[in-house]
């Protein structure tokens, strides 16, 4: 019996081949299907981790395991695979191009509170991928957490299609702003083809609000021939104004396009259906990007996998 908040058989069927071999050196892997849900039970919750119900199994395999692959990039593999294969199976050959002719991302930006049990992580060195599993370096920051007038929270960066689905995102302190991060985020956008060809890493079009308006971000975006549908602040609008000719001209702005742009909103609002994304529990920025990861897992899955339909 499938319970809330655990994969279904169709999704199970969509991942498992994508999961790492059952077998390592000095023993066998406990049940992956068990461990997932485990993580998911936890993600939507938000219970501490020896809290897991016991039909999971000991809380520390599911968390050393979460742990582990949040750090070697196992979850990362996962989605990006679901990622290829929704960009594969799209006829126009183009991720998420819905009902236009062109690839648009839509950026915005959400704090998480952090709980105190997020707080008090020793420091710990950048380490390079090898023994003791996976790539950890520290986020900016100190494990990308900062005082804004939340108190001690994260900032999630974040892409999204035009399905409310997140692309990938950037975590920094709280009281990182929005405005210098829009670089940073896209040169993190990367979808990989199945076959031959490079990964796409420039979409048609970047939604974004007020926030991201600036004439760096805006001469970035048309060097790489990039459309850009971003909002003009006031106070940008007036100082134009003021300069007379000397201002140049207002910035084109698509107002239809711009409506789209609440996809973002509705990705976020997604996300913060789990607990753990909500409120952040996890004292490491690598651990907390695992989390992201498997919810974005689920969220994908929701929108690609078609489950059977019952018959009566």
């Amino acid at each position: 019996m499938v319970r809330r908040h655990e994969l279904t058989d169709a999704q199970w069927r969509a991942i498992e081949p994508l999961m790492p071999a059952n077998g390592r050196p000095g023993g066998q892997w406990s049940e992956h299907r068990r461990v997932v849900n485990g993580v998911l039970f936890r993600a939507r919750t938000g219970v501490p981790w020896p809290d897991l119900p016991e039909r999971y199994g000991p809380w520390q395999t599911i968390y050393e395991r979460h742990r582990r692959w949040s750090a070697d990039g196992t979850w990362q593999r996962i989605l990006a695979e679901l990622q290829i294969e929704a960009d594969a199976g799209d006829p126009d050959g183009a991720l998420a191009r819905d009902l236009e002719p062109e690839w648009a991302v839509n950026i915005d930006s959400t704090s998480c509170r952090a709980h105190q049990h997020a707080a008090g992580a020793r420091h710990r060195a950048p380490r390079l991928p090898g023994k003791g599993g996976g790539t950890r370096v520290e986020a900016d920051g100190r494990e990308a957490l900062g005082r804004s007038r939340g108190g001690l929270t994260t900032k999630i960066h974040l892409l999204a299609d035009d399905r409310a689905r997140p692309l990938t995102w950037i975590t920094s302190p709280g009281q990182r702003g929005d405005s210098p991060m829009l670089l940073p985020v896209l040169e993190t956008l990367r979808v990989p083809r199945r076959g031959p060809g490079r990964p796409r890493r420039r979409p048609d079009r970047v939604r974004g609000d007020k926030a991201y308006s600036s004439r760096d971000n805006r001469a970035y975006l048309r060097r790489r021939g990039i459309k850009a549908t971003i909002a003009e602040p006031g106070d940008q609008r007036a100082n134009r104004h003021h300069r007379g000719r000397t201002g140049g001209r207002p910035p084109a702005f698509d107002q239809a396009q711009y409506r789209r742009r609440n996809a973002v909103e509705r990705c976020v609002s997604k996300w913060k259906q789990f607990r753990a994304v909500a409120s952040r529990y996890d004292k490491r920025d690598y651990i907390f990007n695992g989390t992201l990861t498997v919810t974005t897992i689920i969220i994908w899955l929701r929108d690609t996998v078609q489950e059977p339909s019952e018959t009566t």
